[in-house]
């Protein structure tokens, strides 16, 4: 039993709901797992103060929390896991790109209901530099609301809209790093020890040259290497991703107490999700990659534990775009099971559904799935096609060998497919971060455009764009099926295309990232009445996907989904069933050619024995006495008993 699951046992069975006792109760059962987790980084032979520290810290960060968050708190514990409902759909979106601010971000709450939409990912809203900043995620403060967005008043009144039209709220707690304006690594330029020692810093190269024989490049083209010289400082110091994001030190115990009191008053604002960002680089070890290490995992661990003791409504997102068998251990294991990240996000189903368009085939889709492990009941996926991020290829060479497949020249396919080097692909995408000496690199575009809308509406093909139209659908339709949250990013819903204009702004020409970061079109949305546009005919279906996943149990995520093979390479086919027996299957082709299917086994599934089910997308009836069922080019098909 994980931690959250024991505090709801045990509040089910308390006399009183005060918030201060069950506090204390949840503190005295997760007092053990939190000194085992802290003394594991932290030896107890020399941390015994520090400890002490973070006794004395949990009852401070509690009695700060708004008392109607407390509140929430003990009803959120008494729903149980309520991120796992089939009724919760989300959008991802760079507020200034939505609607100019926050305030006007509030204005088009009514357009996410219209929508189905309640759950918001709302990218970094905290000061930054000026000029680059990757996108906000290099954090001038933890806290403090960017004025172009508006004040920390603002995100009050928002979060408080939120919770009364039923919204959820995800903000980013960039975890790893700090920007090189942050006041601790200002205060470390100016020569305070205590500071540089918040950081990876060195007097000389000799100890960078040794963690950079086995640290990958993340940005090869922008920023190569781990390690940027300050020459106000005199010193090295890391810098994984950007010179101007600087690696905190967490081995270093008072970094920890620091960013924990951090995560806590951003979980006061009325946030319900924090997303952990680049959580797998949080430890550093010279001679390894420094990703996914298990001192990380303990690491979030203790993160959790603490933040479940003061504020239990609030989950953790696990920002981790790793191979799958990586992905899996976010969730907790051993005996950190379920006791790290409630959520994670899906990325092996992204990348594996990319490659199946590409491919026309669901070989490596399958084999990918059925090689991860089941999560732990009580954790979930965000399921995307597409975030404000590229696009990587994270397959297991072995696997793709197994198919007989070359994983070098099966990456190229990909690259050269969706990055415009093929003249008879549909897809406008562009190459990011392109590695010559390795060969990777990642693809970016809107969802849109990789799926051939830009090119079909360039040449007037309308067969290439309801083809594109189908994809686009398709590929949302089973990231709405597929046991977890789904994720829209904001444009994708009415088919926005690639935005181009970023070349012309200085802060943003070298990270083709921002093509797929588009301002959301207003005039197309007030156009949306017109049925037969592009945009038109994906919203109003997306729209009508939404509502008919709200409305069935089956969808909420119990671990309740199992791979369907039908003998036909082309065709996607997963189950989700209820524990009454009851069921729902989910069929994609993603062949450009119609697909046929044999279906006695269909049949033999006891929910559809008896006459033909129904396809709740068309919401036809569908024959499948004949022992064989025909699915259109790009169809997607939810089969449901009649």
């Amino acid at each position: 039993m994980n931690q959250a699951s024991l505090h709801r046992l045990l509040m089910a069975n308390a006399k009183k709901k005060d918030p201060k006792i069950l506090f204390d109760q949840r503190l005295a059962t997760n007092l053990t797992l939190i000194q085992q987790l802290y003394f594991s980084l932290y030896p107890e032979e020399t941390n015994l103060d520090n400890f002490q520290k973070l006794l004395s810290l949990l009852p401070v960060l509690f009695k700060e929390r708004p008392e109607h968050l407390k509140l929430q708190d003990i009803s959120r514990i008494e729903e149980g896991n309520w991120y796992q409902s089939e009724k919760i759909v989300g959008m991802q979106l760079y507020v200034e790109h939505f609607n100019k601010d926050l305030k006007g971000l509030r204005e088009k709450i009514p357009y996410f209901k219209e929508l189905g939409v309640n759950f918001l990912h709302l990218m970094p809203i905290t000061t930054r530099p000026k000029g680059e900043s990757d996108g906000g995620y290099a954090v001038n403060d933890y806290l403090k609301v960017d004025p172009k967005y508006g004040t920390k008043e603002d995100l009050l009144e928002l979060t408080a809209e939120f919770r009364k039209q039923g919204i959820y709220l995800m903000l980013d707690f960039v975890v790893n790093h700090t920007s090189n304006e942050f006041s601790w690594a200002k205060k470390a330029i100016r020569g305070d020890k205590k500071y540089q020692g918040y950081y990876y810093t060195f007097e000389d190269y000799t100890i960078p040259a040794e963690f950079e024989k086995t640290l990958p490049e993340v940005f090869p083209e922008t920023s190569p290497g781990s390690f940027t010289y300050i020459p106000e400082m005199g010193r090295w110091v890391m810098t994984v991703f950007n010179s101007y994001q600087w690696d905190l030190n967490y081995t270093n115990p008072d970094v920890f107490l620091e960013m924990l009191t951090n995560l806590v008053k951003l979980s006061d604002q009325g946030v319900d999700v924090v997303r952990f960002d680049a959580l797998a680089f949080l430890w550093k070890k010279m001679g390894t990659i420094s990703q996914n290490l298990p001192e990380a995992h303990t690491l979030i661990a203790l993160f959790r534990m603490c933040l479940q003791v003061v504020a239990p409504g609030v989950i953790l997102l696990a920002e981790a775009i790793v191979a799958p068998m990586d992905i899996i251990k976010y969730f907790g294991v051993d005996q950190k099971e379920g006791n790290e990240c409630e959520i994670a996000y899906n990325a092996s189903l992204m990348a594996l559904l990319w490659n199946s368009v590409a491919t026309k085939k669901t070989t490596l889709l399958y084999k990918s799935l059925l090689h991860v492990p089941d999560k732990p009941k009580d954790c979930t996926w965000i399921n995307y096609i597409r975030c404000h991020d590229d696009i990587g290829l994270g397959y297991e060479n072995h696997l793709i060998q197994e198919l007989g497949w070359s994983p070098d020249m099966h990456r190229k396919f990909l690259l050269d497919y969706y990055c415009q080097h093929l003249d008879w692909s549909p897809a406008t995408g562009l190459m990011f971060m392109y590695n010559p000496k390795t060969g990777d690199g990642r693809i970016t575009g809107s969802a849109a455009s990789l799926l051939g809308l830009e090119k079909g509406l360039a040449l007037n093909d309308k067969s290439l764009i309801e083809a594109s139209i189908s994809k686009i659908i398709m590929l949302h339709g089973i990231t709405l099926a597929f046991g977890g949250i789904p994720l829209i990013y904001a444009g994708d819903e009415i088919g926005t295309l690639n935005d181009y204009s970023y070349q012309k702004d200085p802060a943003k020409k070298e990270d083709n990232r921002w093509v797929n970061r588009p301002m959301q079109d207003w005039e197309t949305i007030a156009k949306l009445d017109d049925i037969q546009s592009p945009p038109s005919k994906i919203f109003h279906t997306l729209k009508r996907l939404i509502a008919i996943r709200k409305n069935e149990p089956v969808f909420a995520d119990h671990n309740n989904l199992s791979l369907c093979h039908t003998g036909n390479d082309h065709i996607l086919v997963f189950e989700r069933k209820l524990a009454s027996g009851e069921g729902l299957l989910v069929l994609s082709n993603f062949d450009q050619n119609p697909q046929v299917i044999e279906t006695s086994w269909i049949k033999k599934l006891g929910y559809f024995a008896q006459g033909d089910p129904v396809d709740l997308v068309t919401e036809n009836k569908v024959s499948i006495n004949s022992g064989l069922l025909e699915i259109a080019p790009y169809q997607l098909i939810w089969l449901k008993k009649s």
